[in-house]
């Protein structure tokens, strides 16, 4: 007989971390409870797929980890975005949590590249003025990563400066009392802290927003990403910082596009510290990068990725009686 068995085992770094000035991590108080929202394609798999497979493992597991929720306009356009971020914020509530969500439209997105998309100009300014209203009237506290490599990337797609005006429209957008923005930190494989701090400076919003955020969709570990971080807080004033901490557990190889054999990171909500305010699964892990390494389109659920992921987590023993 075989017996399939779901283990929940801690993840590498699932306990909470705080960081002390002698570079020690310890265990850290009162993480913070970011919301838990459905992850469509993991929850349509996991009631899909026979019951036991590693595939329904998988996405079950997935499905049931908070992640933030990603909101870009060929899913939730000008119109619909609003009444989205309502329902977000009320689910949050509901489970005594925090708003997690992921704006990601702007004009010439990613470049061109397996994200591509976005709006123009005058509707993104009309699509962010919908989802700052909206976040504002929910009253519940919302954490707004604000377009993942738009900062970063925006040197070598030669439109930094059409950046500056873009994001100062939507931070001025999304501005509210209820809500933390954090902008586009890069990462701590990419540029380095000197150099990002400059494009971010460039931008003239790190005194209107709370932070940066930084490992967005990629692979460094938390430790790694901590000391970039505070790194680049030194030299922004003192700018606090989230950590992408979805799928860092067993850290990076160089390659950001679909790389073999990640695990997923630590636990939303424990990593820590006086300029980290929290690390989140910001990436929603089981989606893909694009088609690179064997994957589907960009955002597109890939089974084999959700597996791999949760390798660590999600146990299947057979047992011959």
């Amino acid at each position: 007989m075989v017996l399939i068995v779901l283990a929940l085992i801690v993840v590498v770094g699932a306990a909470a971390w705080n960081l002390l000035k002698d570079g020690d991590i310890t265990s850290a108080p009162d993480p913070i409870r970011p919301a838990l929202y459905a992850n469509t394609e993991a929850s349509r798999h996991a009631a899909s797929e026979p019951i036991g497979t590693p595939e329904q493992l998988a996405a079950a597991y997935l499905a049931q980890q908070p992640t933030a929720y990603w909101l870009v306009p060929e899913r939730d356009p000008i119109g619909g975005v609003g009444p989205r971020v309502t329902a977000l914020a009320q689910e949050a509530s509901d489970q005594g949590a925090i708003s997690t969500i992921v704006i990601y439209g702007l004009p010439g997105r990613d470049c061109g590249n397996f994200s591509a998309g976005g709006l123009s100009e005058a509707d993104y300014a009309i699509w962010t003025a919908e989802i700052g209203a909206a976040v504002s009237a929910s009253g519940i506290e919302t954490i707004v990563m604000l377009e993942p490599d738009s900062i970063a990337l925006a040197q070598e797609c030669g439109n930094l400066a059409e950046r500056a005006p873009q994001l100062q429209g939507a931070v001025t957008n999304l501005s509210a009392e209820n809500a933390d923005i954090y902008i586009d930190g890069g990462h701590s494989t990419w540029h380095s802290p000197e150099v990002m701090a400059g494009f971010i400076r460039q931008m003239g919003v790190i005194d209107q927003v709370r932070g940066f955020a930084t490992n967005v969709s990629n692979y460094n570990t938390d430790r790694d990403e901590v000391a970039y971080a505070r790194q680049l807080s030194g030299l922004l004033g003192g700018a606090h910082a989230v950590i992408d901490s979805a799928r860092n557990g067993v850290g990076g190889t160089g390659e950001w596009c679909n790389p073999p054999d990640r695990r997923v990171g630590s636990a939303p909500g424990t990593v820590h510290d006086d300029v980290v305010d929290t690390n989140l699964w910001i990436k929603v892990p089981g989606e893909s990068d694009g088609t690179c390494n064997g994957g589907p389109a960009a955002g597109a659920w890939w089974p084999q990725s959700a597996i791999v992921l949760t390798a660590d987590v999600v146990v299947i023993e057979d047992e011959n009686e």
